[in-house]
């Protein structure tokens, strides 16, 4: 979890975010410079970047007669910005709240990957595992009327779980966050490649 504005900076270029990608497994500036068509000096240049930022760490050092090889890797596996990089000008949920808002629901995601992120990197530090559950899945509604029957059904049904399960004065207890969100899925024309992520995002179509 990036939450650090310049981290972000550094890992949105184009070149960087690549070098992360292929730092999923321990390589040198030469090595990443025969993947990526750029030169030593050149991955050296963005290495340093990323190191500085803690996206990338040294796993050894290798001497070869004069020349020291410097070993790297990627941090983590995989990367994702939290608003929180962004916190003057991040959605804030607790503005203006509409079940029925667009908006409002990106903002209740935003909030989702700063707390999940903020847990992940606590359990980890603790060496405990983080307690989640979630479902994803989709549904293909025959109308509108369709579509606002179900929401309703489950928002009814979301609120008699709650009010089974909810105690507010249970001993030891521990709050939970409940986020249930329904949107179309995107949809793209079948000759339209997926969106390259070290390329920047493109412009999808709502189904």
């Amino acid at each position: 979890m990036i939450d650090d504005p310049a981290a972000a900076g550094v890992s949105l270029d184009p070149v960087r975010a690549r070098l992360l990608a292929v730092l999923a497994e321990p390589g040198s500036a030469t090595t990443l410079a025969a993947q990526v068509g750029l030169s030593r000096q050149k991955v050296n240049y963005h290495l340093r970047a990323l190191e500085r930022h803690g996206l990338v760490e040294l796993v050894e050092e290798r001497r070869k007669g004069n020349v020291t090889e410097r070993i790297v890797r990627a941090t983590a596996a995989s990367y994702v910005i939290s608003p929180a990089a962004l916190a003057s000008v991040a959605p804030d949920p607790g503005r203006a709240p509409d079940q029925l808002s667009a908006r409002w629901l990106l903002a209740l995601a935003a909030r989702l990957v700063r707390e999940v992120g903020e847990l992940l990197t606590r359990s980890a530090k603790a060496r405990q595992r983080l307690a989640t559950f979630a479902v994803d899945g989709e549904i293909r509604f025959a109308s509108a009327a369709d579509r606002a029957a179900f929401a309703e059904e489950l928002g009814a049904s979301v609120n008699h779980l709650v009010a089974k399960y909810h105690d507010e004065k249970a001993a030891g207890g521990r709050p939970h966050r409940l986020i249930v969100a329904l949107h179309p899925s995107l949809t793209r024309a079948a000759d339209e490649p997926a969106p390259d992520p070290a390329q920047g995002p493109t412009a999808p179509t709502e189904e």
